[in-house]
Formats: structure tokens, C-alpha cells, sequence
């Protein structure tokens, strides 16, 4: 079926691209961003969440959780990473999708493109993530695409299982507000699983790596997959994981990370996602049983 692209007003957001094959259809705003806000079976709910007190605002000088999906650079740095992308970006098409295209971060000197990529007869979604050096010398980055989910789901993680004989073969990082003893998260044999709580409004997040490139979040019937392509023996982040994922009492974070590059000026580091989505799946405790049902059907590859 053809792509289907159109013009809309999406919650205050005027200037709103969508792009539907007729099965799932993706929003990204152009008022601000780049930023995608919506993701989500035809005439279903929205997999992901948004910030209500910022939903349809733009302009201005304060940086704003919009939620939706984002493309920052890490590591995280409360100056360089916070930049407000409140301004609009501009947009054309590209074969079977569009291309995000932010004006320039002027005091960070660099610049953030995201092309929408739908597949024509399948709920699958094709991400390509740029950054752009845009200074006048090089500067070490990695591109970290965050997409923030709805509430009360499941996120299954594949816990790392290389055989590396008398050597370790997983990192798990956490940070300063994360609590091991967390009701939250379930840490097995198999798969790491972390449910998300509206009551819960204390921070959680850890990262891994995650040798199998993708995660799932279960929620109401649904199965979002994300999958990205974790590199070996290079560099990442955050004593060096690949992925990370965070949750409070509104959201679930998905997040994963391009290794660090060095980029000369004029260079561009890309970072790839593929997103899917499946009906009629029934997740609805941790069970590392049930997990398995799941993970072979729809995750692995």
C-alpha cells in the first residue's frame, strides 16, 4: 500500500506531518523538534506519552519534556544536552517517508535530522538518526535517541548470554537514584524486566549491553519492538553501554546509543532504529515463561 502523507493539526501542533500506510501512522510536529509525538496502530491509542503542561506550546527559552521521541547527544550535560528544540524544523519527503531537518544548535554548533521511514504493507518503522558537526573543530559525541512510552506497560530486556568463559560478558550501570531493591524492576535469569507505575513517582534507570540490539514494551494488548544495531569492540557512553532505559510515575523511557564518534568538522554520525508493532499480545505479569512465548515470536530475529 502507498505511503499516505498529510498536513495536520496534532493537540495545538498547527504544523503536524503524519504519515499512515494503513495499518499504523507516525506524527511528527515541525513547530518544534525535530520531535516525533505520535506512533500507533490507525484510529488506536498512542504508544507513546506526552507531557501534558507542554502539549502544543513552542517558542520560547526554556527546554521542555515534550515526550514523544528525541534525538539528544551524550553524554548527558546539563548545558550541552538541554538545549531547548523548541523552534520549527524544517521537512520535505523522502521514498516512503520524510526527513526531519532541525535549523542549527548554535551554541553547541551542531545539527539533528531524523528520517520517518514507513514500510508500506507491514506495522514497521524505519528511524535514521543524524547529528552534524557543524564548528569549526572536532568534538566527540554519540547520538542517543529517546522515545517515551505510555503508562502501566512491561519492557522485557534480553539479559546478555555470550559465553565468555572465566570473563564477565554483561555491564549494568546504574545511576546515582536508582535503588537495586526498586519494586519496579525485575532482574532474571533471562530477561530484565521493568514495569511502569503511575503511583511511583521516584526516578529509575539502567543501562546495559544489550547484545541483542532490541526491547519490547508490553501494554494494553499491544508489543512495541525496538531494535537498533549495538556495535562491538568500539567505545560507548556511560561506562559503556548501548542501552539505557529510565521510568517515574508518567512514562517509560526507551533509549539506545550510537558509540562515541569523533566528528571533524562537516562530519555526521548516524544512528539507526526500526521500530514494529503487534496486536493481541497478552502480557500481563512478569514471567520469564511467558517472556520466552513473546521474545521468539516477535523480538528475536
Amino acid at each position: 500500500m502507498a505511503i499516505k502523507i498529510d498536513k495536520i493539526n496534532f493537540l495545538g501542533w498547527e504544523n503536524s506531518i503524519k504519515l499512515s500506510n494503513g495499518i499504523i501512522d507516525v506524527v511528527a510536529t515541525t513547530d518544534i523538534g525535530p520531535r516525533i509525538v505520535r506512533f500507533g496502530f490507525e484510529n488506536d491509542v498512542n504508544e507513546f506519552n506526552l507531557d501534558p503542561k507542554t502539549i502544543g506550546l513552542k517558542g520560547g527559552d526554556e527546554y521542555r519534556y515534550y515526550g514523544g521521541h528525541r534525538l539528544w547527544h551524550s553524554p548527558e550535560d546539563r548545558k550541552r544536552t538541554y538545549i531547548p528544540d523548541n523552534d520549527e524544523v524544517d521537512w520535505h519527503e523522502i521514498e516512503n517517508g520524510v526527513r526531519l531537518i532541525q535549523k542549527p544548535e548554535k551554541w553547541v554548533n551542531t545539527q539533528k535530522q531524523i528520517d520517518i521511514i514507513l514500510n508500506p504493507d507491514e506495522s514497521r518503522v524505519r528511524l535514521v538518526h543524524r547529528i552534524t558537526n557543524l564548528g569549526a573543530w572536532p568534538i566527540e559525541l554519540s547520538a542517543w535517541t529517546i522515545t517515551v512510552l505510555n503508562t502501566e506497560g512491561i519492557e522485557i530486556i534480553p539479559q546478555p548470554n555470550k559465553d565468555t568463559d572465566l570473563l564477565p560478558n554483561r555491564q549494568i550501570v546504574l545511576w546515582p537514584y536508582s535503588k537495586m531493591n526498586d519494586k519496579r524492576v525485575y532482574w532474571g535469569e533471562k530477561y530484565i524486566a521493568l514495569k511502569q507505575d503511575p503511583n511511583n513517582k521516584a526516578p529509575f534507570k539502567l543501562g546495559i549491553n544489550n547484545q541483542e540490539g532490541w526491547a519490547a514494551y508490553a501494554r494494553g494488548g499491544h508489543l512495541f519492538v525496538k531494535r537498533y544495531y549495538p556495535q562491538h569492540d568500539t567505545t560507548y557512553p556511560d561506562f559503556g553501554v548501548s542501552f539505557e532505559t529510565y521510568t517515574n510515575d508518567w512514562m517509560l523511557e526507551i533509549e539506545t546509543l550510537s558509540p562515541f564518534t569523533k566528528l571533524q568538522p562537516g562530519e555526521t554520525v548516524e544512528h539507526v532504529e526500526e521500530w514494529e508493532l503487534y496486536n493481541n499480545v497478552n502480557v500481563k505479569d512478569i514471567d520469564e515463561g511467558a517472556f520466552d512465548e513473546v521474545v521468539e515470536k516477535y523480538c528475536r530475529k
